[in-house]
């Protein structure tokens, strides 16, 4: 998928290395602590997320690796859209949303029948993006594994 600023969206990939996590521990030293989960998944993204029929996409500007999100499946048709960051230079070009909505088609390719995320009240911007796309604020069903998340959302197309 070819977007603006001769951007794409491609499957993860080891030739990119760390790129993974790089960019979210880039993202999550930036606005809060990188917390033990984030560590569990970001060091072995091979077995934490697509390992169980998870995806990793990447946002390609050239061949640099400029962000990058995930669906972990979490089973019974059920993803969590996660680990979305966009490395700081290229910000503000539509990356976060390509990603997202890139993200939002392959959930829709895996015949998924829930998708969420859980995010925080202080990212604005992000959150208003969510809600552009679908998504819906929701109370929790089940306690939050990361201490930062203080916001439940559901996709919801229809609504």
């Amino acid at each position: 998928m070819r977007g603006a600023n001769n951007t794409r969206i491609v499957d993860y990939d080891a030739r990119y290395g760390d790129a993974f996590k790089r960019l979210n521990v880039e993202w999550l030293e930036k606005y809060f602590l990188v917390e033990p989960i984030d560590e569990e998944v970001l060091a072995d993204p091979q077995n934490s997320i697509l390992a169980s029929g998870g995806v990793i996409l990447y946002a390609l500007a050239g061949d640099e690796v400029a962000g990058t999100v995930a669906l972990k499946h979490q089973g019974d048709k059920v993803y969590e859209l996660t680990k979305m960051a966009v490395t700081e230079r290229f910000q503000g070009l539509g990356l976060g949303r390509q990603l997202l909505c890139a993200a939002v088609d392959r959930f829709g390719e895996l015949k998924g029948e829930s998708l969420y995320l859980e995010s925080h009240s202080s990212l604005g911007p992000a959150l208003t993006l969510y809600e552009s796309a679908g998504f819906h604020h929701q109370l929790r069903p089940k306690p939050s594994d990361y201490e930062r998340s203080d916001v439940y959302m559901v996709y919801r197309p229809d609504r």
